[in-house]
């Protein structure tokens, strides 16, 4: 299946060339953000004043994690004739993990979440003329226990966080939850807002707005979303859980998914879209400042229910449901299973509630260039080649309920490379990095594995992979490689660079034996004097005992 990357250009001392497309309802033109967006996933724009805007960009080769790295924080700046800027990388607010910004919590003070990373949670960072300035961590009671994609908002006057995120207290996926600051440096544990906003599907990136007492989300469940599109609800009560029916803004919907409004000011907004099923977003904006039609008629929402326990089951078949009660998850939503109040009383003594699934999505590179592939999939059901639809919407239940247990992915002029199901993503992109065929490139075989202490091949995933390997070099016969075994450096270092020259020997026999040709295969052994990491660790010895190709014609 060949899948092909929207690109969006960046001013780079070239034309810029603006993304364009049109609202289907109101026929006003939307354009991308000039400089600020890129090939990559780039999405939560967040403003902070003096012509400012934040926003996490996934996935770009300049992130402090590379081309892996699910999140760092960029800025874009609006100059005086109403451009933004191209993006600069924020490293001062970045680490090799997720981040991205939640806003102001004062105008000296800002709010970023970190995860995977050396810094796990809600840190401060301090406005020192244009240059934020590490603080310290906040404490945020519950934080932990929030899964799935967190992204969230600090609202004005800096006394509450929205955020949105799997809780144990959540009705399907990401829900969306408020905490309000008790202290200093302390916030209070994330309530969840209640069936009137959250639903089975997927509740993300709240904007709340305390003048108006407006709450602005993105929703693929609530009535008429189509993906995922932006809906605002209006705070009826006192408490968290008293909210309008929410209300789709159909002024910025389009084909694709909306998520993450942020207001620049009264009249101006910008928000993240993706119009291809790749799922990478771009930041959007009007292409000259409109009204904004703001939706200002509330109705009253169905009466609260309590989050589904685990005992609950999936809804009931559609025909057991009584008309005269409303749908919870509206029939015109895009998502799976409707429930209705009615269901959720009756249910108590079921199994467990139905999980929503969502697709696996791909982000396949070049590992030198950094460059996004087109690429192929192959499916394999114990190591036979099965035929299965390759399409879009490729779901791992799909693939466990074939049979399927692994998907190879290949693009033209690169070295393939299988993965197991364990290693597919649902909640994130899938990234797989691909080594070209070219002199020079090195390939490290992370599937062979040997006797301890011996140059004897072991286990069927070295033979499933070294076989793999063959078949691709048979087919590709112009192609000379030479195999490098390593060790670490523990021992006598003779006695290593011998066993390391006898496993490279033993990985060309293996090559040889399934019809590659002989000549176009050299061995080389250089004990423990290329290590790839410190040889102090067991760990690091792990990875320094290793056989690589490299491509030399």
């Amino acid at each position: 299946m060949n899948k092909y990357f929207k690109t969006y250009l960046k001013a780079s001392g070239f034309l810029l060339l603006a993304f364009y497309f049109q609202i289907d309802l109101n026929a006003q033109e939307l354009k991308s953000l000039s400089g600020a967006n890129s090939p990559q996933d780039d999405q939560n724009p967040v403003w902070v004043g003096d012509n400012v805007l934040l926003f996490s960009r996934a996935f770009h080769p300049e992130n402090l994690g590379g081309v892996t790295d699910p999140g760092d924080i960029w800025m874009t700046k609006k100059n005086e004739e109403g451009v933004w800027e191209e993006a600069i990388h924020r490293a001062d607010l970045s680490t090799d993990g997720y981040d991205f910004a939640l806003g102001l919590e004062d105008p000296l003070t800002l709010l970023v979440y970190h995860k995977g990373s050396g810094r796990n949670g809600m840190y401060q960072y301090s406005k020192f003329g244009k240059d934020w300035n590490f603080l310290r961590q906040v404490n945020f009671k519950g934080l932990e226990t929030l899964e799935g994609q967190l992204l969230g908002r600090v609202a004005n006057g800096g006394k509450l966080i929205f955020l949105s995120g799997k809780g144990k207290e959540s009705y399907g996926n990401e829900d969306l939850y408020v905490s309000e600051k008790i202290g200093v440096i302390d916030w209070a544990e994330p309530i969840n807002l209640g069936s009137a906003i959250n639903t089975k599907g997927q509740e993300m990136s709240p904007f709340y707005e305390p003048a108006t007492k407006q709450l602005y989300f993105s929703s693929n469940m609530h009535e008429g979303a189509e993906g995922k599109d932006i809906f605002i609800a209006k705070k009826t009560g006192e408490g968290w859980k008293d909210w309008s029916k929410p209300v789709k803004w159909k002024q910025i919907s389009s084909r694709g998914s909306e998520v993450s409004v942020t207001f620049i000011n009264e009249n101006e907004i910008v928000w993240s879209s993706t119009m291809n099923s790749d799922g990478f977003a771009d930041l959007m904006t009007f292409e000259t400042i409109i009204p904004l039609e703001i939706p200002n008629e509330f109705s009253v929402a169905p009466p609260a229910i309590s989050p589904p326990k685990e005992s609950i089951q999936q809804a009931l078949p559609t025909s057991a449901q009584p008309e005269s009660i409303n749908a919870i998850y509206p029939k015109t939503a895009i998502g799976k299973a409707e429930i209705q109040l009615s269901q959720l009383e009756n249910v108590e003594n079921s199994q467990p509630t139905e999980k929503i699934e969502t697709p696996v999505s791909w982000l396949v590179i070049d590992a030198k260039n950094k460059k996004q592939l087109d690429y192929n999939l192959e499916f394999f059901k114990s190591s036979e080649a099965v035929s299965f639809p390759n399409k879009d919407s490729l779901f791992v239940s799909d693939l466990v309920s074939n049979g399927i247990d692994e998907v190879k992915v290949s693009a033209e002029g690169f070295f393939p490379k299988s993965m197991s199901l364990n290693e597919l993503k649902t909640n994130d992109k899938t990234v797989v990095l691909l080594t070209k065929l070219e002199p020079g490139s090195v390939l490290l075989l992370d599937n062979v594995n040997f006797k301890r202490g011996t140059s004897e091949l072991e286990g069927l995933d070295t033979e499933k992979s070294l076989t793999e390997l063959a078949m691709f070099l048979v087919n590709n016969p112009t192609v000379k490689i030479r195999i490098n075994g390593h060790t670490d450096s523990v021992g006598d270092p003779g006695l290593n660079k011998g066993l390391s020259l006898e496993r490279a020997g033993s990985v060309r026999d293996f090559l040889v034996e399934k019809g590659v040709q002989f000549e176009n295969l050299r061995i080389s052994g250089w004990g423990g004097t290329r290590p790839i990491a410190s040889n102090a660790t067991e760990s690091g010895r792990s990875k320094n005992r290793r056989v690589e190709l490299e491509v030399i014609q």
